[in-house]
């Protein structure tokens, strides 16, 4: 197997992870976790933030994947610098999405 169609099947697993994710926060009880070691805050719906929990987090798996494209077109392709630096504006977007938006309409005042 070529080794840009490795690198892109790799990259296109990290996606596939949220994708999965995604899909476990449609169908859990609690309220799902976004920061890592962090306690989720109190919750007024908790299903209505799992979907928005999960369609942020489906919505950042197929941005992923994307992303990973330019990785079929070679090994010294400047085209990678894509998908390094959407990544990292991709990976703050999802962080003000959350803070921004999620947070502040599903907190328990």
């Amino acid at each position: 197997m070529d080794g840009k169609i490795i690198g892109f099947i790799i990259w296109s697993a990290l996606g596939l992870l949220f994708i999965i994710l995604a899909v476990y926060s449609l169908f859990t009880k609690k309220p799902m976790r976004f920061w890592a070691n962090a306690d989720v805050f109190e919750v007024t719906d908790i299903k209505a933030y799992n979907r928005a929990i999960s369609k942020l987090f489906s919505l950042y798996g197929v941005v992923i994947i994307i992303l990973g494209l330019p990785l079929l077109s070679g090994q010294n392709s400047a085209w990678i610098l894509l998908s390094i630096v959407g990544l990292m504006i991709a990976s703050i977007l999802l962080m003000i999405i959350y803070t921004n938006r999620i947070e502040k309409k599903y907190r328990k005042r």
